[in-house]
Formats: structure tokens, sequence, C-alpha cells
């Protein structure tokens, strides 16, 4: 008998694409391919690395040896104090990269092939981020390698010791989105590094990277105290060293939470009327 026209599909009949691939899975799924590209662009360009790799080695070569003696009377003591605080600033500055990028793939006019694309507005700068943690892994793994030859040393366990460099990642991750936000406000990437570095230098500097809280003047010390990278920095101590971490943990990741719930929707509102 023929089939009747008009007739309801049977069971076995294909489900529609949609079905299938719901928005969400397609945002996964879409930032993540466009994330190994960040990823093989990274891959073939290991000079951008650079800033990754050897600065971390600078800063503890540098204030160590020349410094060390001054602010800890010995060497050793402030290496074990200031390595933890050498992979927040540098993880942290680290993420100024991601604006830059972002802001001459824009120029070079790479987002409008995406805009070409069957792909979610939103998958680009998702996809630009998360192909960062690449970046965050390295400067993690250089610092702690390089803070070993110097004689630094992990005074807690295994599992406490990755929870930091965990927490150091995340906030890295979290922080990217301010200037993936500059980088879609800004004309040219020398304004997102001038920008981005205007920012973050006082939040590493004004902070307990260097030395302790109590010995800063007391108007400073207010500031410090409410510093997201004073929080992340007493955090991955206290997990390296076994020092008190208090709520700085908790604090750290409210900062995350706060940094990803104010800047991605600015980051992406401001992405779509760019492009």
């Amino acid at each position: 008998m023929s089939t009747l026209v008009g007739a309801p599909p049977t069971p076995n009949s294909t489900p529609s694409t949609a079905a299938v691939n719901p928005r969400p899975f397609r945002l996964v799924r879409h930032s993540l391919a466009l994330a190994k590209r960040s990823l093989i662009k990274t891959w073939r360009t290991p000079e951008a690395l650079i800033d990754v790799t050897l600065q971390p080695a600078l800063f503890l070569v540098i204030f160590v040896y020349i410094f060390g003696g001054a602010v800890a009377g010995s060497t050793h003591d402030y290496l074990q104090f200031l390595l933890p605080g050498i992979l927040a600033q540098t993880i942290a500055t680290g993420a100024i990269a991601i604006g830059v990028n972002l802001n001459t793939d824009i120029a070079k006019g790479i987002f409008d092939r995406f805009r070409s694309l069957p792909v979610p507005r939103s998958a680009p700068l998702v996809g630009a981020v998360l192909g960062d943690v690449v970046r965050y892994v390295i400067v993690t793994v250089s610092t702690l390698a390089i803070g070993y030859l110097m004689g630094f040393r992990i005074h807690t366990d295994p599992f406490r010791a990755i929870a930091g460099c965990v927490l150091a990642v995340l906030f890295a991750l979290c922080l990217s989105w301010l200037p993936v936000w500059v980088s879609m406000k800004v004309r040219t990437p020398g304004a997102v590094q001038g920008l981005m570095f205007a920012l973050i230098m006082p939040l590493s500097f004004g902070s307990n990277v260097f030395v302790d809280t109590d010995t800063l003047p007391g108007w400073m010390q207010a500031f410090v105290k409410v510093n997201p990278m004073t929080h992340l920095v007493a955090s991955v101590r206290g997990l390296f060293l076994g020092t008190p971490l208090d709520a700085h943990v908790w604090w750290t990741l409210a900062w995350c939470a706060g940094f990803v719930a104010m800047f991605m929707p600015m980051a992406l509102r401001a992405y779509r009327k760019k492009v």
C-alpha cells in the first residue's frame, strides 16, 4: 500500500538536527574547535610564550638574589615566601596576551570570517579563553621548575599543591575576561597592552606578593586586604607551604565568579557590536 500524503512520520524517522544538536551543545563544540585553533597557533609561534617562561625566571632570580637578603635576611627564606607570589603575578600578567591577540585578529579581519561561519556568536571569544589554558599551565610549571632549581620546596602534600596550581589557573581564566573586554573597546593591540598593564601592575605590587601586608603603611593595608591578588597569593602560600588559609580560598573563588559575572557579558556585548 502506498504511503498517504501528509501521514505522520513513523517512529523510525530520523530526528531533526535541532533535536540532536541543541544550542548549548553547539556552543561547547564550536568553542572547543576554536580553542584548538588557538592552541595550534601557539604551538606554531613558540616565541609568544616568552612572557610565561622567561618572565617568572627573571623575577625570581632578580628579587631573590638582590632583595632577598635585605627583605627576609636569607635568600632561601625569601624564595619560599616569594615564589607563590611570583606565580600569581605572572599568571595574572600572562592573561594580558589574550586581549592583545584578539585585538590583532579583529584588525586583520579574522573575526569577519568567523561571523560568516555557522557558529554561535560567542564561540570565538569562549574558544580563545579556553585555548589560553595551556599558557597558564606552562607558566605554573615553569615557575615551579625554576623555583625548585633555586631551592624552593613544597611543604604540604601533593593534593594541596595541585589544588594551589589549579586555583591559580582558574583565577587567570576568569580574570582573562577583563582583557577580552578591553580588546573589544580599544583600537590597537598596543592600547590593550598599555591599559592592562596599568590595571594589573597596581594589583600586583599593591599586594602581599613581595612583602607581608603588616609591613606596609596603614593606608595601603586597607587596599591590600581587599585586593584579589592578595587573596590568591595567600591561598597559594597556604596550599604550598601550610600557612593559615583562613577564608582566602573562598575570597579567591568569589573574585573569580565576580570577574566572570561582570566582564564576560560585557565582553560578549561589545563583541557583537564590534563585529
